[in-house]
């Protein structure tokens, strides 16, 4: 069966998130369906990552795998015609061996969070970032991230829900940075538990606030007690921004 990779960019408003279930919409289930409108198959799509609902990817990476060959630009803009008018496109598509797969072959992903900080509210981003109104010390947020580098024990920063097996993770890079009136957020893993990046963009906000200091967030971390965490940041700002592998 030809596998195909797919380079997914969405706006992840009025969706459960990126997996199929019962409650709502979701990105997987409108991929699969355009794809089943497309060859008259029915097939399984597997994602580099499970956004949550309301989070956006900038590029995405799935796989499908189909009965039969088409060349790929064929299948992203067949699959694309048939995706009107939900807010997702793939953006690219190409062929690959059968043993590539686009969340286990995956070694490390990257997220970014949008903060704009202003005291206007947003009429072009609303939903796709959080807006923040007091001024925020960006270098102070960029400090007090750096102690979260690493493998550490992250349930702080953790969801009640997650089901991941362990809350210890590595954190390769995290880097908060000032552009004009945004505040972007940046982190890259090989995992991430669930509500993590928001978790700690919350807790670095407060130190943007000035209401913790850099060390706070240490002895947050330190704790390993979800009730340590500060406010979750909204989903709105988050975005899917990259999927790195080996080979593909």
């Amino acid at each position: 069966m030809p596998r195909y990779k797919l380079t997914i960019e969405y706006d992840g408003r009025g969706f459960v998130g990126w997996q199929r279930q019962i409650n709502g919409p979701s990105i997987q289930e409108a991929l699969e369906t355009a794809a089943k409108a497309f060859c008259g198959e029915k097939t399984i799509s597997h994602a580099a990552g499970r956004t949550d609902a309301g989070v956006h990817a900038l590029a995405m990476v799935a796989h499908i795998d189909l009965g039969r060959g088409f060349r790929p630009d064929t299948v992203r803009d067949a699959i694309n015609q048939h995706l009107k008018p939900a807010p997702i496109a793939i953006v690219a598509c190409e062929m690959v061996n059968d043993d590539f797969h686009a969340r286990f072959s995956c070694r490390r992903r990257a997220y970014e969070y949008r903060i704009v900080n202003r005291r206007a509210p947003l009429a072009l981003d609303k939903g796709r970032a959080w807006r923040v109104s007091p001024t925020l010390d960006a270098d102070a947020m960029d400090a007090a991230a750096q102690c979260l580098v690493g493998r550490h024990d992250f349930t702080t920063f953790r969801a009640a829900a997650c089901q991941s097996e362990s809350p210890v993770k590595t954190l390769d890079e995290i880097s908060a940075a000032r552009i004009g009136e945004e505040i972007v957020i940046r982190c890259a893993a090989r995992s991430f538990l669930h509500h993590q990046v928001r978790s700690i963009t919350g807790s670095l906000v407060e130190v943007g606030k000035g209401k913790w200091r850099p060390r706070d967030v240490r002895a947050a971390l330190d704790a390993a007690d979800r009730k340590a965490c500060g406010p979750v940041a909204p989903p709105d700002g988050l975005y899917f921004v990259r999927a790195e592998y080996d080979d593909a």
